[in-house]
């Protein structure tokens, strides 16, 4: 049986190694490659996204599989990595096997030239140019959605590749309960006197802004013998392998904000992959399992450190150093309202804490009108524009800052949108447990000092890789599964104490 179990192994090897091939060549996609590579990467990635498929579809694994449970895991702990091992195969077998490799193929070679459609179609702030691939990326996810009936909806075998286990229901159900108390907030908080942040939007050099970035997450704790950081037209982190954790971030020189707190976002992804243990590498279990749980760590060193009265009496000072003009004559009460202003905005990414979410209920709800059929695409900025104003009241004045703001549907990502709000519950859910473990956090952060904090997520999230499910992480970690009241409470006791609620 050991030999079977080590012939498994070496097969997911395998496999493994073609996915963060891929990466690899996904990354430089969007980090160096031509405009003109993209026919040609298209079919780079195809041809590994087949034979990735193809290696875990195999007859040979389906027998290595059945073998083993038959003959070895019945005499297994339960919670031993090897029986962990073997579930996960197992989730990954059935839902692979279910695809035709053609479909996979297909579906990686459009996504790859359907980024750079959107990349054209985005610059020129014109939807139309991207409605075609678009159209089609939607065709494919209802053929692979098809895969899987019967279904409770369509939308839950896309959803089930983010968080798996989860279903639409469940999702919509929690949102529904947050969305009524969160507007509520965002209400409460219109009636009281505006903070200014007119200082983030001065001009504020590239350069400076790339390297005080560099310092903050260097004093978090990410990793450069086993990361770096790119320019990118949208941040992303690629792992391409624990050793080779890769993120990117993007510039403004009108708002300090945006690569400040972006770099910190892809910081806190990139420190969850660096800390998966070595021992899991070229392995199922070696990758991060649950994109709510990857969000939270990004949206916690984002929002919850990055935005923190705590962490900016360390930092504040050392950049008014870096920008005396801009910055100066602001004292650190005044830069700490600013930088948590809420107020309803176009742009996701840049959204504050308060309102966040309601971006993210809004694209749920168009996935899921695209997936069922009741939404054209051809109809998606209409449909992207009365949402805006019926959520936030604004209405986005073009394409580029509208429907077209985010590169994850040219990706094919349709599914994972849910997990952003997730994972600022589960930030919430973490930083509350974190709080009780480590009574002087905030007096840690303070002095710049993370090494503890960092240590009790390695503990209690990073290490542990794909070997729990969603709901059994989170509650190993906070004691319950994933819950919206923490979040709730931090929002409401931030900001009433920002806006004098």
């Amino acid at each position: 049986m050991e030999s079977k179990l080590n012939q498994l192994k070496e097969t997911l090897g395998q496999a493994y190694d073609l996915s963060h091939a891929a990466g690899l060549l996904g990354w430089d996609q969007q980090t160096n490659m031509p405009s003109g590579g993209a026919e040609e990467r298209g079919h780079q990635m195809a041809t590994l996204a087949r034979l990735e498929h193809q290696t875990w579809t195999a007859e040979t694994t389906g027998r290595l599989l059945e073998d083993l449970e038959r003959e070895l895991l019945p005499g297994l702990d339960a919670d031993s990595q090897d029986a962990r091992l073997l579930r996960v195969a197992r989730y990954g077998y059935d839902k692979r096997t279910r695809v035709p490799a053609r479909l996979v193929a297909d579906f990686t070679q459009l996504t790859t030239t359907a980024s750079e459609e959107w990349v054209k179609a985005r610059k020129a702030s014109n939807f139309a140019l991207f409605q075609p691939s678009l159209e089609k990326i939607f065709e494919l996810r209802r053929e692979y959605a098809a895969c899987f009936a019967p279904y409770e909806h369509v939308y839950d075998p896309l959803l089930d590749d983010y968080e798996r286990g989860m279903k639409t229901r469940e999702v919509q159900a929690i949102f529904s309960a947050l969305r009524p108390r969160q507007v509520d907030l965002i209400r409460a908080i219109a009636a009281r006197p505006q903070v200014d942040n007119r200082f983030l939007r001065l001009n504020y050099p590239k350069q400076s802004q790339w390297d005080f970035g560099v310092e903050v997450i260097t004093r978090f704790g990410y990793d450069w013998q086993r990361g770096r950081q790119d320019q990118a037209p949208h941040p992303f982190t690629e792992p391409i392998g624990i050793g080779d954790v890769r993120i990117t971030t993007r510039f403004n020189p009108e708002n300090l904000g945006t690569a400040l707190f972006g770099t910190m976002h892809e910081a806190g992804h990139g420190m969850y992959e660096q800390g998966i243990d070595r021992g899991l590498q070229r392995s199922p279990l070696g990758e991060v399992g649950s994109l709510a749980v990857h969000e939270s760590q990004s949206r916690m060193f984002e929002n919850l450190i990055g935005r923190s009265l705590p962490f900016w009496r360390c930092f504040y000072p050392r950049l008014q150093a870096i920008y005396p003009t801009q910055l100066g004559n602001v004292d650190l009460d005044t830069f700490y309202k600013g930088i948590n202003r809420v107020e309803p905005s176009f742009i996701r990414v840049e959204a504050d804490e308060a309102t966040y979410n309601l971006h993210i209920m809004l694209r749920l709800e168009l996935e899921i009108a695209l997936m069922e059929g009741s939404l054209a695409v051809k109809d998606l900025p209409e449909a992207w524009n009365t949402r805006m104003q019926e959520y936030l009241g604004v209405t986005p004045p073009n394409d580029a800052v509208g429907v077209l703001q985010d590169i994850h549907w040219s990706h094919g990502l349709i599914g994972y949108f849910p997990t952003y709000a997730l994972g600022n519950l589960v930030s919430a859910q973490l930083w509350e447990r974190m709080q009780h473990d480590l009574p002087d956090l905030e007096d840690q952060i303070e002095q710049g000092q993370f090494s503890g904090l960092l240590a009790w997520l390695r503990e209690k999230i990073h290490r542990h890789g794909n070997q729990f499910t969603p709901q059994e992480l989170v509650r190993n970690a906070t004691g319950s599964s994933i819950d919206y009241q923490p979040y709730l409470r931090y929002l409401e006791n931030k900001y009433s104490a920002i806006y004098g609620l």
